[in-house]
């Protein structure tokens, strides 16, 4: 698991499962130096990446937060672009979300495959984890497909309500 730079994701096909980290990691950082390849790292670096995006897949919350406040990037993303906020989302942790938007995570990085947190949440049908990205200032519009486009794809008229738009189009607010 090598370190990079957070880049712009290229744009995607709809929302797949985020995919589990198996050989880089990155984080988001100011600098522009190159990040260290996964053949540098030693392995415990590896296997402590492991153990985090399995902490998000898992919603081990207290962990993770334990982790977070120690220094490990709230923005870690594994060799995919999947961060931590979007393994939590995917698979339904609004405690865990919650935790990381209160910590000041960026709701709206993209994985690689271009799919935000956000979009990721309303596929699998996380009503409670949406809100928490919604309050959080997760972007409607980001992603492809985004979360407006998602929600109506597969008919969660519920969130369509929740973003203040219609169900075929019509704008009422906030994509």
């Amino acid at each position: 698991m090598g370190l990079r730079q957070q880049e712009e994701p290229p744009q995607a096909p709809p929302p797949q499962q985020p995919e589990q980290p198996q050989s880089s990691t990155s984080t988001t950082t100011s600098s522009s130096q190159p990040s260290p390849s996964a053949s540098s790292l030693p392995p415990e670096a590896l296997a402590l990446a492991t153990k985090l995006f399995n902490l998000a897949r898992e919603g081990d919350t207290s962990t993770l937060d334990a982790y977070t406040t120690a220094g490990i990037p709230l923005n870690l993303t594994n060799h995919k672009g999947d961060t931590l906020i979007m393994l939590a989302a995917y698979h339904g942790h609004a405690s865990t979300v919650q935790m990381l938007v209160n910590k000041g995570v960026d709701v709206n990085v993209l994985n690689d495959r271009g799919q935000s947190p956000i979009a990721g949440a309303v596929f699998k049908g996380y009503e409670d984890v949406v809100k928490v990205l919604v309050e959080g200032g997760a972007d409607l519009g980001a992603g492809q497909p985004n979360a407006v486009e998602c929600a109506r794809m597969f008919k969660r008229e519920d969130m369509l309500r929740l973003f203040g738009v219609g169900a075929e189009g019509e704008e009422g607010g906030r994509a």
